[in-house]
């Protein structure tokens, strides 16, 4: 079992069978009286979420936080898996990450559409671009989305592989027999170039 410290925090857990803001099912609500590092993660003071063993799920960050290898602003919410390892991050505004123009949330909307996604493994399963951004040298279509024709963002959503490579996006051009406006599926190779490094805006 993991075991959360907190020296001089004070932590009121409140169980729920569906916590409001917490996608995992059984998270039991807690409320921190000011910031303290959980499991690594500097979380701020407010509601935070945990899972029944006591594992942190859910919190905002107070201070800038690595996630592997991005760097991430305050203010994220991060959601971990049971492992420890990221499941979701939901920015504040829009930040590049790795590359990436990614799209962000607000405190008062976290809805799914403007989340990033993570593999167990902590690689990047998928996010929201911010704008028409290369990916792999694929030309994806990012930017804002029409919230009563497609409310989830999914035209916009960018997916990759476990391995890295990229797996699907929405087109702003013509590219590989295909038109602009319709999504592309890659196939899975098992190479995968590095993604931070061909990433480029456009």
């Amino acid at each position: 079992m993991k075991k959360i410290h907190l020296p001089l925090v004070f932590l009121v857990l409140v169980a729920s069978a569906s916590v409001g803001g917490a996608s995992e099912p059984n998270a039991i609500r807690g409320r921190l009286p000011h910031d303290a590092i959980l499991q690594g993660f500097p979380c701020a003071h407010g509601d935070a979420w945990f899972y029944p063993d006591g594992a942190l799920n859910q919190c905002t960050l107070a201070r800038p936080a690595t996630l592997g290898d991005l760097r991430v602003p305050p203010g994220s919410v991060i959601e971990l898996w049971p492992s420890g390892a990221p499941h979701y991050l939901m920015l504040p505004r829009e930040t590049v990450l790795a590359g990436f123009r990614i799209r962000g949330g607000t405190r008062l909307d976290r809805s799914r559409g403007a989340t990033t996604a993570f593999y167990r493994n902590g690689g990047l399963r998928s996010f929201y671009l911010g704008r028409n951004q290369l990916v792999q040298g694929v030309p994806c279509r990012g930017g804002s989305w029409n919230t009563l024709s497609d409310p989830s963002g999914g035209q916009n959503l960018v997916e990759f592989y476990d391995d890295g490579k990229l797996a699907s996006c929405k087109l702003t051009r013509d590219y590989s027999g295909l038109r602009t406006g319709q999504r592309i599926l890659l196939p899975h190779l098992t190479t995968a170039p590095d993604i931070a490094k061909i990433a480029t805006a456009q």
